[in-house]
């Protein structure tokens, strides 16, 4: 483990260097490892321990996702299977399935674990509450996670390009005496940058936070607010875009991930920094108790359980895209659609 200081705190991380792709070879050489779960991870990992020369089948159930599978190259009573058989032929057995569609399978999957199995997961939700989703796995299995932190799409975009996207790791149960050396090895396998240690809890609540706050919600309800003030002052859409949307993705996020909050405002006009500078502290004092809240309500499992109540009905899916399609059809989106045809790169 290499021992990086973050802001001030030591921390270890694993490296490719110090656990590089022979030694992650070696330590699952005579392993199976089944991917049940083709959809938002699935691909990506599977795809690249398959081309990092690891010994991998795939679980999935006859449909689009299956089809979808036979395309990537997986090929039927080979290397893709259904999920109760590729359950049974594999030794590692990598649950990447939605958390709804976890639940759902458990009682199937747990009959195939078998004693020196490793159980592997990609989130912490359905071990941290396994009181609401009834995973609660068997002693005598490792179990264990990766969590890349990105979807699936990046993980498998970035290894083709040559890169790595970072994940956690943890172990929440040894039961062979060997869970750390293959969870590092299913890490670098499928393609991390580097790995930083964490728990199935800790994995958990801060990911649901991240979903819910600067990830995904607290973003859109951000852009939306500023969006809507400009619109109601006069701006025209295509104003009031540009200067909340296109030019924070295109221009300052660009800047600010290479090298720094810091050095984004040192590259902006002077009037640009002084504004950031006074208006940051009462953006962060209005928006810090709603974040406070919402960790509140991940922690206690209350996010957890609105959503295996949400995801759990039977018209889960059409209420998703009705909402999906409200988002899409608002206006801010609707001339995202045309800002984005006028990028010189698109002309």
């Amino acid at each position: 483990m290499a021992k990086m200081n973050f802001g001030g705190v030591i921390e270890e991380v694993m490296t490719r260097e110090e656990f590089p792709l022979e030694k992650a070879r070696e330590v699952l050489k005579d392993e199976t490892i089944a991917v049940i779960g083709y959809g938002v991870q699935g691909p990506g990992q599977s795809c690249n321990l398959r081309d990092n020369g690891f010994n991998v089948i795939v679980g999935q159930r006859q449909g689009k996702t299956f089809e979808k599978a036979k395309a990537d190259g997986w090929v039927p009573g080979e290397t893709l299977f259904s999920i109760e058989e590729a359950a049974e032929r594999g030794t590692i057995v990598m649950c990447l399935l939605s958390d709804a569609a976890v639940m759902s399978v458990w009682p199937t999957l747990k009959q195939h674990l078998k004693p020196g199995n490793a159980l592997y997961f990609s989130h912490g939700f359905a071990i941290t509450w396994n009181d609401r989703t009834g995973c609660v796995p068997p002693t005598d299995i490792d179990v264990i996670m990766v969590a890349p932190k990105g979807s699936g799409t990046s993980l498998r975009t970035m290894f083709l390009e040559g890169r790595g996207l970072n994940s956690s790791y943890a172990v929440y149960q040894d039961a062979t005496g060997r869970a750390l050396e293959r969870t590092l090895a299913l890490g670098i396998g499928i393609g991390s940058g580097y790995l930083f240690e964490t728990t199935f809890q800790r994995e958990a609540t801060s990911d649901l936070t991240g979903e819910r706050g600067s990830l995904m919600g607290a973003i859109q309800g951000l852009l939306l607010a500023q969006y809507e003030v400009l619109r109601e002052n006069g701006h025209t859409p295509s104003e009031a875009f540009n200067e909340t949307v296109e030019e924070l993705t295109q221009s300052l996020m660009p800047l600010f991930a290479a090298k720094g909050m810091d050095w984004m405002y040192a590259n902006c006009s002077t009037t640009a920094q002084r504004g950031a500078l006074d208006w940051m502290g009462p953006f962060h004092d209005a928006i810090k108790p709603v974040v406070e809240k919402l960790y509140a309500s991940v922690k206690s499992g209350h996010e957890a359980q609105i959503s295996i109540d949400s995801n759990s009905q039977p018209d889960y899916r059409v209420k998703l895209e009705a909402e999906l399609k409200a988002l899409h059809d608002s206006e801010m989106w609707r001339t995202a659609e045309v800002v984005r045809q006028l990028r010189p790169e698109n002309n």
